[in-house]
């Protein structure tokens, strides 16, 4: 029997999907990385009975990167990376082992069905898996078919019975122009970083940022920000001047006896009522011109059929009604003119009608929902970042309550059926009887709107209720399936009214609206026309009493800060990113503390983020203004469409940037005296902290990011561990370089030790790695060294260490010096020392452990115990394996393994064969070696 391997994008995915084809009669493993799931069974593919199985990846599978020494900041010039420098694909993730999950699983295969999402990132994925998988499946032979692409929009067992029965083939052109991104946002990304970022944090000690990063797609996002900050700030704010007047309308009310009709008069009253309205019954009217004043007695005489009848009628105002006028000079900006306008005004006593107007109007249902308009509305309405929205919305997508979120299209095409995902909503306790009387009467045609050749607008596929989803989930559940019915709802029609007024020789205006049918507005209520914009009826030549009329004094006031909203309509429209990149580029600008997130979710650059921007103004518009890169993603486009080599689009550009980034670094400069307007230089930031031990001074300790001491007199920088705490360290020194140590500490609940500034920076063993501490330095004699303190092989990870935390006491602590195992152990003991022996059965360093006496758990009235804390069986009881709460990322290991296994707390041994030192310290450090 053949074997068909069917690969998804996301586990919870390949279970779903294998749900629906094996209609639940499949068998479910756990994969050689533990992450990712086999789920199999039997069926037939291409009219022969076939063994499926059916599992995912975890998004990409590979991704790009530098090649060795072209990885290290300090080794190579960041001009190379445009063209010397070579790249390779590497695993995205190689704790997942991805690769060889996929090869263990494809070994054999005769088919592979291909289940990634159906975008240009989901095509890339499709040719990583065909990479890892086709060179150990079974040989087609006489050509057949062997690699197939599903493609699909949701997660339903019609879509995805109909994916399977219509297979095709991945799309090789918009594969290539995924590379073709990466690539370049890699290599134009890398060098700006690199040279930016070390020239600025070499100088400047209070950017508060670790990395001054420049992206292709990131920079003019910022760029928007930045021009409505400058906006905000040139903006000079002028005085104006308004009229203001308020109306009241005029009511006729019968006398106690003003109504004389004629004795058996058949008429009742509501036909006397009926001939005050405007009609053929009314002989005798007051005329326009004749002046009406509130309390005046009028008698209107007119004649019904067959019964002549006399009104008298007293003239009132409804005080408890007015309107509100708008002048249509709108506003003047000297006051001496706004003042004889109102002198020429204040003193009339009613306003005359002058011209009405009855027009009715439709406000249309929206357009069918895409990606881009989904994080409008999450941002703006439901409070909630782009980023978070996208990924709320994926998870929805996953578990099958939506259609796919990514998509440019606003069109249904001809033959989606629309009455399917509006019959799941049928019974739901919030909209079932708007969506039954649409099912009953008929639905409504959706808008025709953009039609992108990608996905189907986002649509609800089935029914969920807020205890089902919860939170922000039902939430944006809630507004996605609200919009879908609007869609296929009629348009809200309402009656536009307008009136026109004359006081003295100003002329007011007044508008109005009246809902004629609600139409989608009523699952939308939030789009729905205000009641208060409603008009009292009114024709030319009423007269209305005037109010008052009054001078108010305004300010033209500056644009708010940029929201999330605005910004990605900023984007769209410019083609910066696209509708599944532009929520990543929002969330880098905030990260990097290039902008703040405030109240509304409007964006307000920080110091660095103007500076950044007004900097690369100055020296090249282009490398911040979004022509540049909308011209870049419309070749990708092509490249994705098969119009364009893929070759060549990546030369040329790579060659544009690499000029402008040469030119950039000559023209730094100007960037430079920006920056020392707003940002304090080395010397002068930070406090003292421990001494150099080169000049014996005090080194400056900088707390903004990324942290690190600074030597004013020596003129050098050290790096620190970045998201801990740094304190200095008893005022020991290291014996190498007689710097003094510092304490780094991830918290109380975390792990800490204790580092030299220069060898963390400039190791002076060829096993110890930059960045690390003395828990990782293998100096053989060095109190405070690996060598000194290791205990034994890390109990989880394959290469780190388990060393004793010499500051943790009375609570004593070992921690992993590469993951973030944490062991706490012996707590009120006096002392803990590393023994110089080691234990028999494992080969870790023994523990020499004084307790108080008062809470010694050993027997009698001993407080004194030598032993292995891994097979000691009194130690085995006071250790308690934990993880540590924070942990630089640099410090984290492998994944979690279970057990100890054979030789798991062997000592770590010497490492022999060092190479030559490169300088002093290393020399130094070799001689005691």
């Amino acid at each position: 029997m053949k074997t068909v391997l069917m690969v998804a994008e996301k586990p919870s995915l390949a279970q779903s999907i294998a749900k629906i084809l094996s209609r639940g009669s499949m068998s479910s493993r756990k994969g050689l990385n533990g992450t990712c799931s086999v789920h199999e069974y039997s069926g037939t593919f291409a009219g022969q009975p076939v063994r499926f199985k059916m599992t995912s990846v975890c998004g990409h599978v590979m991704t790009l990167d530098f090649l060795g020494r072209y990885n290290k900041w300090d080794k190579v010039d960041p001009a190379e990376l445009f063209s010397q420098a070579p790249t390779e694909k590497k695993e995205a993730n190689p704790k997942l082992n991805m690769v060889k999950f996929l090869q263990v699983e494809g070994k054999g295969c005769d088919y592979i069905v291909l289940w990634l999402d159906c975008d240009k990132e989901g095509e890339n994925i499709c040719f990583e898996v065909l990479d890892a998988v086709l060179p150990v499946m079974s040989r087609a032979h006489g050509g057949e078919k062997t690699v197939f692409r599903a493609r699909f929009s949701s997660i339903t067992d019609t879509d995805i019975c109909n994916a399977m029965a219509r297979l095709g083939e991945p799309d090789h052109n918009e594969a290539l122009s995924v590379d073709a991104r990466q690539e370049l946002d890699l290599r134009i990304g890398c060098a700006f970083t690199r040279f930016q970022t070390k020239y600025f944090q070499g100088k400047y000690g209070n950017l508060d940022s670790s990395l001054i990063s420049f992206g292709p797609c990131q920079t003019p996002t910022l760029g928007f920000c930045v021009e409505r900050h400058d906006r905000i700030q040139s903006f000079k704010p002028e005085t104006y001047w308004v009229l203001q007047a308020k109306v009241r309308p005029i009511v006729f009310t019968l006398a106690p006896s003003g109504l004389g009709v004629d004795s058996g008069s058949p008429h009742p009253r509501r036909m006397v009522a009926r001939a005050l309205e405007p009609g053929p019954f009314c002989s005798q009217r007051p005329a326009p011109s004749v002046s009406i004043l509130p309390q005046q007695w009028l008698t209107w005489t007119f004649s019904l059929p067959g019964c002549p009848v006399s009104l008298i009628l007293q003239v009132i105002t409804d005080k408890d009604r007015s309107l509100l006028l708008d002048w249509d000079r709108v506003r003047v900006f000297d006051r001496e003119i706004a003042q004889m306008f109102l002198n020429m005004t204040k003193l009339e006593k009613e306003a005359q009608v002058e011209a009405t107007s009855r027009k009715e109007k439709a406000k249309q249902r929206p357009l069918a929902l895409n990606t881009v308009e989904m994080l409008r509305v999450a941002s703006s309405s439901l409070g909630m970042g782009p980023q978070h929205a996208m990924q709320t919305a994926e998870r929805l997508y996953t578990q099958g309550y939506i259609s796919y979120p990514r998509t440019e299209t606003t069109h249904y095409p001809e033959n989606f059926d629309l009455k399917g995902p509006l019959r799941q909503q049928a019974n739901h306790p919030y909209w079932a009887d708007t969506v039954k009387r649409l099912l009953a009467e008929g639905i409504n045609r959706p808008r025709k709107g953009h039609d992108a050749g990608d996905h189907p607008p986002i649509t609800p596929m089935r029914s969920a209720t807020e205890a089902e989803l919860g939170g922000e989930a039902w939430r944006l559940y809630e507004y996605i399936t609200r919009h879908f019915i609007a869609t296929v709802s009629h348009d809200c029609r309402y009656l536009q009214s307008s009136v026109s007024f004359r006081i003295g020789p100003e002329r007011f205006t007044c508008t109005g609206k009246t809902v004629i049918s609600p139409g989608f507005t009523e699952i939308m209520p939030w789009q729905s026309i205000p009641l208060e914009e409603s008009l009292p009826t009114c024709q030319r030549g009423d007269s209305l009493a005037v109010g008052e009329v009054k001078m108010l004094e305004k300010q033209t006031s500056p644009p708010d800060y940029l929201t999330e909203a605005e910004l990605i309509t900023l984007m769209e429209k410019h083609g910066i990113g696209t509708d599944a990149s532009i929520p990543v580029h929002i969330n880098n600008i905030c990260q990097r503390n290039y902008v703040v997130v405030e109240s509304g979710r409007r964006l307000r650059p920080t110091n660095l983020g103007i500076v950044l921007v007004h900097g690369y103004y100055k020296i090249d518009a282009e490398l911040v203004l979004p022509t540049i890169r909308s011209a870049v993603e419309k070749q990708l486009n092509l490249i994705a469409q098969g119009r364009a080599d893929y070759r060549q689009v990546l030369g040329h550009t790579l060659d544009v940037f690499k000029r402008k980034f040469h030119y950039f670094v000559d023209s730094i400069a100007g960037m430079d005296e920006l920056m020392e307007v707003s940002f304090s230089p080395l010397a002068a930031t930070g406090k003292p902290l421990s001494r150099c031990g080169k000049c014996h001074r005090f080194m400056k300790y900088i707390q903004a990011k990324p942290s690190r001491l600074h030597c004013a007199h020596c003129d050098e920088t050290y790096s620190l561990p970045q998201n801990g705490t740094i304190k200095l360290y008893k005022e020991l020194r290291c014996p190498l370089d007689d710097f003094e140590l510092a304490l780094w500490s991830s918290g109380s609940r975390g792990k800490s030790y204790p580092l030299c500034p220069y060898c963390s920076n400039h190791p002076p063993f060829r096993d110890m790695k930059k960045g690390t501490g003395c828990n990782e330095c293998t100096h053989p004699t060095c109190q405070h060294s690996l060598s000194m303190l290791g205990i034994g092989q890390c109990v989880e990870c394959e290469s780190g260490v388990l060393v004793l935390d010499p500051t943790s006491g009375p609570k004593w602590r070992v921690a992993c010096n590469r993951c973030n195992v944490v062991a706490h152990c012996f707590e009120n003991a006096h002392r803990v020392r590393v023994s110089a022996d080691t234990c028999g059965a494992c080969e870790a360093a023994l523990l020499d452990v004084d307790f108080n006496k008062a809470k010694s758990p050993l027997p009698g009235d001993s407080t004194q115990h030598t032993g292995c804390v891994f097979c000691d069986p009194i130690f085995q009881e006071l250790v308690e394996l934990k993880h540590a709460a924070s942990c630089h990322p640099m410090h984290r290991g492998p994944g979690r393994r279970q057990g100890r296994g054979r030789g798991r707390g062997r000592r770590p041994a010497g490492r022999p064969g060092a190479r030559r030192p490169k300088d002093k310290m290393s020399a130094l450090a070799a001689y005691f070696v």
